[in-house]
């Protein structure tokens, strides 16, 4: 039997990861495995002189808004009885769940895919296809219209 204790879920607020995160709490129950959660924060690089009189929102803010939608993304029914943890992390999605995963023994990445066409896929890569090939762990990803968990 394959033992599960730990538990990824990056969460990047988006429809394939509400799917996603569906199967990861099930699976986080019948493992009893701590689920943890971890948003990725891409920091903005690009100076762009309209935003002289808009200013961009600071790192603060943006682990404020992080933390807050963390905590409340998994209701208290969903969630009863799991050990979740929630993470943030800056930089770019593939590396910081890769290093995250290596860094707290994660034995399961559950993430959702956005399932874009080839066009997308080649001008930007995927962040679940670079997961996949360098993570240290298994990797379940989950489409937004695909099948979901049936409970008895």
């Amino acid at each position: 039997m394959i033992a599960v204790k730990n538990i990824l879920l990056p969460v990047d607020f988006s429809e394939p990861c509400l799917k996603a995160t569906q199967y990861a709490v099930t699976l986080a129950h019948r493992f009893e495995a701590t689920l943890h959660l971890l948003h990725v924060i891409e920091d903005p690089v690009v100076y762009l002189p309209m935003f002289d009189s808009y200013p961009l929102p600071t790192r603060e803010q943006f682990e404020t808004y992080a933390q807050v939608r963390l905590d409340n993304w998994i209701d208290l029914q969903q969630g009863e009885g799991l050990h979740i943890e929630s993470h943030y992390r800056h930089g770019p999605p593939h590396t910081e769940v890769i290093d995250f995963a290596d860094d707290n023994r994660i034995d399961l990445i559950v993430m959702g895919t956005h399932g874009r066409g080839v066009a997308m896929h080649l001008l930007l890569g995927s962040v679940a296809e670079k997961v996949i090939r360098r993570s240290p762990c298994p990797v379940l990803t989950v489409h937004s219209n695909g099948r979901q968990f049936i409970h008895p």
